[in-house]
């Protein structure tokens, strides 16, 4: 009988362990985790902070009784403090302090990623938090209670989440953000521009290339300073981006890319230092695993949670013995917050030009309703290509409904290599109430094609 045992009780380890039950009837599968809690989103954080999410228990999303009818030993409050593949022995730490040396057949390191605060003096003092796992959760929650005004540092999308609740939490809230616009990392700056006016109409202030340069107080945070700017708080939430647990791979003797995370193949093996060949039966998916963009041809680590859920599935069915392949990732992120929906996929125009491509864009505002029928909203889409063989390889779209399915339908004419006249000629779907006759994905289409052949 087959044992495989799963380091991470997360979404990708969850999703792992089931895959593998599915590929496997018979094994014995075995998921350690490290927190005391069931596998959680902790994508749905944020909306817990601001009241939309009633309570923590909504956001369990692989309950025990789940491990249980699928015949997985989860092993919460527990740590994998040592592996020799050698021996194919990990060593646990339980949660009553035994220590356990389980044996396997095949490995999945899912151990995810840690939030990462800059080193400024002050990133210690109460009421300075991250928003990573349940527990930061519930102590900002408990902070919260008697906090007036906040700072959340990062403007990514974690960032804009968090300010959002605190702004529906009722405090003054201000953004500080090292670089030039918002959302570096899924918008150009043109786009970046639309998520900031809707996030300054509801009162919080933006404050950019700004440098987080001390956080002050006594035993208690009071304020931070940006930039030569003091800035008045009774809590500071820093989302400044995550570092991923690799310590426990490197220990095994695996190799880490240059996005701090370990490398892997299609199939998702980890890949072995130095050599950096496939290490048979051990496999890695989620925040901790490096993979390739789709578009570049780079490595590419997004730590998005649908990546690690389609990455557990990918290494769960391998590990169980099966074949599947991983063909990499596009980072296609979406969010709501302030009002708005923002989304993208692919690459920014920002990102390609960086990577030395030459690139051509169209943008274009329109509705998303028929013009006469009521509670149409605005939504703006830009459409990147390739300016030589005039493929798609991005696209970003920001407005008050209807953007997901936008940046979905996108992703999915990136993969399958579509091209802007392609674009241009594609038959969407009409209907008064859910759209107009007009689909701004062509109409930007059309418009970066009028650019590429020289016409606009």
């Amino acid at each position: 009988m087959r044992r495989i045992l799963v380091v991470g009780a997360n979404a990708a380890g969850a999703t792992a362990a089931s895959f593998a039950r599915k590929t496997d009837r018979e094994a014995e599968i075995i998921v350690v985790g490290d927190e005391p809690y069931s596998t959680y989103s902790r994508c749905g954080l944020p909306f817990l902070i601001s009241g939309e999410i009633r309570s923590l228990e909504e956001l369990v999303t692989y309950k025990p009784s789940h491990f249980k009818a699928m015949r997985i030993d989860l092993w919460l409050k527990s740590k994998v403090v040592d592996i020799d593949r050698a021996s194919r022995v990990a060593t646990v730490r339980r949660r009553d302090g035994r220590v356990e040396e389980v044996e396997y057949d095949s490995i999945i390191l899912c151990t995810g990623a840690r939030a990462w605060k800059p080193p400024v003096e002050g990133m210690d003092l109460d009421g300075v938090y991250t928003l990573r796992t349940v527990d930061d959760c519930l102590a900002v929650m408990r902070k919260l209670e008697h906090a007036r005004a906040g700072v959340v540092v990062g403007a990514g999308p974690v960032g804009l989440e968090v300010a959002d609740a605190l702004r529906r939490r009722s405090l003054k809230v201000t953004v500080v953000e090292l670089m030039d616009s918002i959302l570096p990392a899924s918008l150009d700056a043109d786009m970046a521009r639309r998520v900031q006016s809707a996030v300054e109409r509801e009162g919080v202030k933006v404050l950019l290339k700004k440098p987080v340069e001390a956080v002050s107080g006594d035993e208690h945070v009071k304020s931070v300073c940006a930039g030569g700017m003091e800035v008045e708080a009774d809590i500071v939430v820093v989302a400044t981006g995550v570092r991923a647990n690799v310590e426990l791979g490197e220990t095994m003797g695996l190799a880490v890319g240059v996005t701090g995370c370990l490398k892997t193949d299609m199939k998702l093996r980890a890949l072995e230092e130095g050599r950096c060949r496939p290490v048979e039966d051990v496999y890695c998916a989620g925040d901790c695993a490096e993979s390739v963009h789709m578009v570049s041809k780079t490595p590419s680590a997004p730590q998005l949670g649908t990546t690690a859920v389609r990455m557990g599935k990918v290494a769960g069915i391998n590990a169980a013995g099966g074949h599947c392949t991983f063909p990499g990732t596009l980072g296609t992120f979406a969010s709501k917050m302030f009002g708005i929906e923002v989304g993208s996929t692919g690459l920014t125009e920002r990102h390609a030009k960086k990577l030395g491509m030459e690139v051509v864009s169209g943008k274009v505002t329109w509705r998303t309703r028929a013009e006469y029928y009521p509670g149409w909203k605005h939504v703006t889409v830009k459409v990147v290509a390739d300016a030589e063989t005039l493929r798609i390889v991005g696209c970003q779209a920001v407005g008050g409904e209807r953007v997901l399915g936008r940046v979905n339908a996108m992703a999915l004419a990136i993969q399958s290599g579509m091209t802007l006249q392609d674009l241009s000629r594609a038959d969407f779907g009409y209907t008064p109430p859910l759209s107009d006759v007009l689909e701004p994905l062509s109409l930007a289409a059309e418009k970066a094609l009028k650019k590429a052949l020289g016409k606009a």
